[in-house]
């Protein structure tokens, strides 16, 4: 509960104010990470910390390299943070795909190993079927909201078109293992 308490604390902190939207949609990734408790077990907290924290390399405070998964994880070790959280927020929805788009793969990589796939999985899904206000939505839609909002040819168009399939596939696999237990 320490960890869960921290982490809120500190992306409250970093995206309330200068990033009201953001900061929405980290509490509704956080809400999502909540409703798939039943298959994530001992490291429920550990997803729902991470899903809250994912974003906050978007915090001007933070903003040094422009690649939110590589300057939020940065800080987050400099915080001496859970490791596995800050290579969660890393790795977060296929962020090698988008540092290779940004000539930051090797960089992100050799930094910061992946964490194990299916809490991977879990926070691809948690903020593939959340809004950027923080409301329940499908992966497509989601997708294609990401598209329009940043342009087909930016680096974040081009990433996320690239990883829609895996997207997809993500999301399939954790409704997959949600059916299993009963859940959402």
């Amino acid at each position: 509960m320490q960890m869960k308490n921290w982490a809120y604390d500190l992306a409250e902190s970093l995206l309330s104010e200068s990033l009201p939207r953001r900061w929405a949609h980290s509490l509704g990734v956080a809400e999502r990470a909540r409703a798939i408790q039943p298959i994530l077990g001992d490291d429920a907290e550990l997803l729902e910390s991470a899903a809250v924290l994912h974003d906050i390399g978007y915090s001007p405070a933070l903003v040094r390299t422009g690649f939110h998964p590589l300057d939020g994880a940065r800080f987050l070790r400099e915080q001496k943070a859970n490791e596995r959280i800050v290579r969660l927020v890393a790795h977060h929805t296929f962020a090698l795909l988008e540092a290779e788009e940004r000539g930051l793969q090797e960089e992100l990589s050799r930094e910061f190993v992946m964490e194990e796939p299916r809490l991977v999985d879990a926070l691809v899904y948690c903020d593939m079927t959340t809004t950027p206000d923080g409301t329940r939505t499908k992966p497509t839609e989601r997708v294609d909201e990401i598209v329009q909002r940043y342009s087909p040819d930016s680096i974040v168009g081009r990433f996320i078109q690239r990883a829609s399939p895996e997207v997809h596939a993500t999301v399939a696999r954790v409704d997959q293992r949600l059916a299993s237990v009963g859940s959402c």
